[in-house]
């Protein structure tokens, strides 16, 4: 089957090459523009710009999908499951279990459960909408009985480095927060010292200890909005754009099956991974905050 496959698209390739041939590279199109971010309402106070955009419409989808399914489910609780039910109990029970209570203590897990869980599943959320073709390219329309509609396109509110930064910084001082209430601000900052070390030592330990702390902030934000935009990269790539690019409509076939092998695996992996990774940590911080050893 994969050899008949194999094929079937190397014949496709040489019959588009035979037909169109090789139109040479385009320079007119731009591939980055399909993440710029165009203001739909203009909003402008000084130099802060609080205008509507694409990535603000999909953090407005995220967050809208998030509430209405999550209440639309506790509406219809039942004493025998539905799958539904089944599923978002099986997310909750992750949630806690898992990510929350696995990297701290109960008291800590009670206090956060909600944050760490509405984190956890309004990423997901967001992830799994920035998949969904939506007409969203305002740069590039087509006519529908006179209707100049946009152009559709994949895009996610975490494939902007303000989401997933904004995030961050909220865990961040949070941990901190959390930690010098639980310890004292003396204790908190001398628990970043590992026992043992003694002496001169512990200045240059302090040292990379602190900047660990604010590399957190980089590592955290930047894993989740570089995996989301290059997995959307790499779908448009593949789903077009590199032919439009070189030119070459025989490239279709194949780039068209490799787009497809990224969507999925995309949204089957990537999506609920970096959910998974950014609440896991978010608790491992915030449990590591309060706990008595280093």
């Amino acid at each position: 089957m994969l050899v008949t496959g194999a094929g079937v698209i190397v014949a496709a390739m040489v019959a588009l090459f035979a037909i169109f041939g090789s139109a040479g590279q385009n320079n007119e199109y731009q591939p980055q523009n399909e993440f710029k971010l165009t203001d739909w309402v203009p909003i402008h106070i000084g130099s802060l710009n609080l205008s509507i955009n694409k990535a603000v419409l999909y953090l407005f989808l995220a967050t809208a999908f998030t509430v209405l399914f999550l209440t639309w489910v506790a509406r219809r609780m039942e004493a025998k499951p539905n799958r539904v039910q089944t599923a978002v109990e099986g997310i909750y029970d992750f949630s806690y279990t898992n990510l929350t209570r696995g990297n701290m203590d109960e008291e800590m897990a009670r206090k956060w459960f909600p944050f760490v869980a509405a984190l956890f599943i309004w990423l997901l959320m967001s992830n799994l909408i920035g998949y969904i073709p939506l007409p969203t390219n305002t740069l590039e329309r087509f006519n529908v009985f006179g209707a100049h509609i946009p152009g559709f396109a994949v895009y996610a509110a975490t494939a902007n480095i303000s989401i997933p930064l904004v995030l961050t910084l909220v865990v961040w001082f949070s941990y901190h927060v959390e930690g010098i209430r639980a310890k004292g601000p003396r204790k908190y900052f001398a628990s970043w010292i590992p026992a043992g070390v003694e002496g001169p030592a512990r200045i240059p330990i302090f040292g990379i200890e602190v900047i660990s702390h604010f590399v957190r902030i980089i590592s955290l934000s930047v894993r989740l909005f570089a995996n989301m935009l290059a997995g959307h990269m790499l779908i448009l790539f593949m789903g077009g754009g590199l032919v439009v690019l070189l030119g070459a409509a025989y490239w279709g076939p194949a780039t068209v099956v490799l787009a497809i092998v990224f969507f999925l695996f995309e949204v089957v992996l990537i999506a609920g991974l970096q959910a998974f990774i950014f609440a896991t940590l978010t608790a491992i911080y915030l449990g590591g905050a309060v706990a008595e050893t280093h």
